[in-house]
């Protein structure tokens, strides 16, 4: 796990950056809210430690700004400040946890193990498409609908990928061509139109609700009836 601390204080950060570098964590360490922003741009962190009161830029408005540039890293605000109204405002910045100084170590770990386990299972969810009951696993390479496994050669899998990715939109056999077969549209062949009905057989042929749709003189569209 690769985490980044942002804190004005060096003693507090040496140690936070000790103990997790001896829980085999990777630690970068930024003394300035303006050093911490570039960082957490430019350097992908699985968590990151933000402390309220640091200079040039403060914690609430690092989380603020990160969030806006759409950086979805966990943020566990680790601050002595720790009223209610604190608390809140650290949660509308954008922080996903808030733990208040001083806190014992151990906490502090659990709460980081957590923030990284809910990112994997993000990151996971996120590679997992749903149309209706159908399922596409990207990590996998698995198709199902309603719970049963469909098997797609990699040509179809690629081929139903790009419909649910643009679930509810005509899609044109140009559109197929270039972005599933990488390849410049012949007018004189049907392999598109073959491929989209061996899909069907697939994904349909069995279901009383149909997701595959032909837009006659356009192409081809996924979407719930």
């Amino acid at each position: 796990m690769k985490i980044l601390v942002v804190e004005d204080e060096p003693k507090l950060a040496s140690f936070v950056k000790k103990g997790l570098e001896e829980q085999s964590f990777e630690v970068d360490v930024a003394f300035d809210g303006q050093i911490g922003r570039n960082m957490a741009l430019s350097t992908g962190y699985d968590v990151i430690v933000l402390d309220v009161n640091v200079p040039k830029m403060n914690g609430y408005d690092l989380a603020k700004s990160l969030r806006a540039e759409n950086i979805k890293t966990p943020i566990l605000m680790l601050t002595a400040m720790g009223s209610l109204d604190n608390k809140v405002a650290g949660f509308e910045a954008g922080a996903d946890d808030y733990l208040v100084k001083p806190f014992e170590f151990r906490e502090l770990l659990a709460r980081l193990r957590a923030l990284s386990k809910r990112t994997i299972d993000t990151s996971l969810q996120a590679n997992l498409l749903k149309v209706a009951d159908l399922e596409l696993d990207l990590n996998e390479k698995i198709a199902r609908r309603g719970g049963k496994r469909i098997e797609l050669t990699a040509k179809e899998f690629a081929l139903l990928e790009y419909l649910m990715r643009n679930r509810s939109r005509v899609v044109s056999r140009i559109d197929i061509a270039e972005k599933v077969w990488d390849i410049h549209f012949d007018t004189g062949t049907n392999v598109i139109d073959v491929y989209v009905n061996f899909l069907r057989k697939k994904v349909d042929k069995d279901f009383p609700v149909k997701l595959i749709h032909t837009v006659i003189g356009m192409g081809y569209m996924l979407k719930e009836e």
